[in-house]
């Protein structure tokens, strides 16, 4: 199949670290022109804070296997507004990063919002995102560095942030606040370690993702050649996932042909989670795709093509020999969801690619023993969650409801 040839060619291509500059496929030069410039598509996270008249403050955490992450702190609202010293944690997801919850305008987006209702915010930053390509030891050029999936930022990023955050506020707890993979690694890191789940006093996840066997997208098309993808590690090494060109076309024949339109087909993150228009403010798309994709590690989408492939939430899968020497069992052990008794809201969206409503119900809702609100909507897909110009009104007030109730 000429589909299966350019992905297999493009995997090659991605894997030795290429990159390729996105932006939404509708607009050509001249229609580019057109779009009124917004400042914050050149700017960082804390230049976007700082430029709606917030606070911010940049912090820098050390994981005990010494990456090196970055936290924009918005300790306020604007114009001084008092803080009540309560800590938020707010945790992008997959291929994102803080700026996830600075896109929209300030009356739109968690961050500023729950800034305003007096909360110390705190944003997290995966490794090997834009913010945090750091190491004590290894060059971000370096096999090494990217030797990672969510499995490390579950057991030793996860920790060290909330470890922190509490160190520097004088709190015993936190609220946790997670997006796609952000949840994930909260469903891993609480359930693994009931003392890091009781620093935790609510963990709002939105677009809950735990096993993801039917999902939509260009993971599910990836989830085809995990084995290749194994196959170029050793010749390539695990380096930063870049699609490339080729790879990108490919993916854009299969998913776009059958699940989307050609106005989300030159995005990796729509091709990923899905796109719908309705609701998005089409203005604000220059500043999405400015600062998204913000990288991870190859691993780490191999990682969730496994998950696919296998339909299990479970450990990174290195092959029988290197998973008999890691994991003293030729399969990878099994995250047990029912391990986490942190106080948890689940948001979730019937139209959503990546944390399907199939694989909630099934593989996650039942499992959690201490659901505290439970709430859908039925035309929401997985980026409407951060992005969408209204979640503010169906989903962050559920959310500073929450917060205000448990704390």
């Amino acid at each position: 199949m000429r589909a299966a040839f350019f992905i297999y060619v493009g995997l090659f291509v991605f894997s030795s670290g290429m990159e390729i500059a996105f932006r939404h496929p509708k607009w050509t030069k001249m229609e580019r022109k057109t779009l009124t410039y917004l400042p914050e598509e050149n700017m960082n996270a804390s230049q976007m804070i700082r430029y709606h008249g917030y606070p911010c403050e940049i912090h820098k955490v050390v994981t005990d296997d010494g990456y090196i992450l970055t936290l924009q702190r918005i300790p306020h609202g604007r114009n001084g507004a008092p803080s009540n010293g309560i800590p938020v944690f707010l945790q992008h997801g997959l291929i994102d990063s803080a700026v996830t919850w600075l896109n929209n305008l300030p009356e739109q987006s968690l961050g500023y919002i729950l800034a305003d209702a007096g909360y110390d915010v705190w944003l997290g930053n995966s490794r090997g995102n834009t913010y945090s390509k750091a190491h004590t030891k290894f060059s971000v050029d370096s096999d090494e560095f990217w030797d990672f999936s969510f499995d490390e930022m579950a057991k030793y990023d996860l920790p060290a942030s909330i470890d922190y955050v509490l160190k520097q506020t004088g709190q015993q707890q936190l609220h946790y606040v997670g997006h796609s993979q952000g949840t994930m690694i909260g469903f891993i890191g609480f359930g693994q370690s009931p003392e890091l789940g009781k620093k935790v006093k609510t963990f709002s996840a939105l677009a809950p993702v735990a096993t993801v066997g039917h999902i939509e997208g260009a993971m599910k098309v990836l989830s085809y050649f995990t084995g290749e993808i194994v196959y170029l590690f050793k010749l390539l090494g695990v380096r930063e996932f870049f699609p490339s060109n080729l790879l990108m076309k490919a993916l854009a024949e299969i998913v776009c042909a059958t699940h989307i339109t050609e106005s989300a087909c030159a995005d990796i993150v729509f091709l990923i989670t899905g796109f719908d228009t309705s609701n998005l403010n089409d203005t604000r798309i220059p500043v999405y795709v400015a600062h998204t994709p913000a990288g991870t590690s190859v691993k780490d989408v191999v990682h969730f093509a496994q998950l696919v492939k296998s339909q299990k939430f479970q450990m990174y899968d290195y092959g029988e020999k290197k998973n008999m020497e890691k994991y003293n069992s030729p399969t990878p052990p099994l995250y047990n969801v029912t391990k986490m008794e942190t106080p948890v809201a689940l948001f979730t969206g019937s139209q959503d690619w990546l944390a399907d409503p199939y694989d909630v119900d099934h593989g996650l809702r039942p499992l959690l023993p201490n659901i505290i609100q439970d709430k859908n909507r039925d035309e929401w897909n997985h980026m409407d969650f951060v992005w969408g110009e209204d979640a503010h009104e169906y989903f962050y007030q559920d959310v500073l409801k929450l917060i205000a109730k448990y704390s």
